[in-house]
């Protein structure tokens, strides 16, 4: 059996990350673990969301012989992603430096944009990685709390998302930015909104669709590619199957099936 492609995040947001990695990668085997047992990861500290992503990883490694990890979720990538690099062999893929290079490479990117958990934006990740791309950025970042819940909830296409989108982005409206970096997998489910308040001029960066992109050209350049189309996807997840089945259709696209639970520790 080819070995898949681990991806994992704290619960739902992830699986836009994993419908843009089959779409591109549609001969691939993807393996996606959910923590939905500790979600979300955005409040909790550096030292406890780098302790559950190292968890994972050795899961993941330790069951499935996974080839390639792929962060994501954007607070683990931000906090997490500089000890797994260090420690592990497989290439490990996170959120932050694929949506900043392709900042990095737009013609007009003097300002950039960026929301996101807490977590996220607390770590200035996104600011450091920016500006060490592009020395004379100016950076905006805004954390947004509500809105993954919102999502969940299936709240995307309402007048109270509207309302608490407006309130959060509202920092951007004098001056609109260059381009926005949607810093949490849970905020493509709300591009149209998003970009109804932020206009046509702003570009949308998707870590989903940055992140395929990335492993598109690690699996061309350093790795070997499935030769059969499998486009096998299994799912786990620590805590409630059936919910995540059940709401995880509106992150991925399409029907959810066979969900099981994973036992972290040995």
């Amino acid at each position: 059996m080819e070995n898949s492609i681990g991806v994992f995040d704290s619960g739902l947001g992830g699986l836009t990350v994993l419908k843009e990695l089959a779409r591109v990668l549609p001969s691939e085997r993807f393996i996606y673990l959910g923590d939905t047992a500790r979600v979300p990861y955005g409040g909790k500290s550096a030292e406890t969301i780098i302790r559950y992503s190292m968890e994972i990883a050795n899961y993941l490694i330790r069951t499935h012989d996974i080839k390639l990890l792929v962060v994501a979720c954007n607070t683990a990538s931000s906090l997490a992603l500089p000890t797994m690099r260090r420690i592990y062999k497989i290439p490990v893929v996170g959120m932050v430096d694929p949506c900043v290079r392709r900042a990095a490479a737009l013609r007009r990117k003097s300002n950039i944009g960026v929301i996101g958990t807490l977590g996220t934006i607390r770590s200035a990740a996104y600011e450091k990685a920016l500006l060490a791309a592009v020395s004379s950025v100016k950076v905006r970042s805004v954390s947004c709390p509500l809105l993954a819940s919102l999502v969940e909830e299936g709240w995307t296409d309402n007048d109270i998302t509207r309302a608490v989108i407006a309130e959060y982005l509202s920092p951007f409206r004098s001056d609109p930015p260059d381009a926005l970096i949607l810093g949490c997998t849970h905020y493509p489910v709300l591009k149209k909104a998003i970009r109804e308040f932020i206009g046509e001029e702003t570009i949308l960066i998707d870590s989903g669709e940055e992140a395929a992109a990335v492993v598109d050209i690690l699996l061309s350049e350093t790795m070997t590619r499935s030769k059969k189309k499998s486009r096998k996807v299994e799912f786990l997840v620590t805590d409630d199957p059936e919910r995540f089945g059940r709401i995880g259709k509106r992150f991925f696209g399409r029907e959810i099936r066979g969900v099981r639970l994973a036992t972290l520790q040995e």
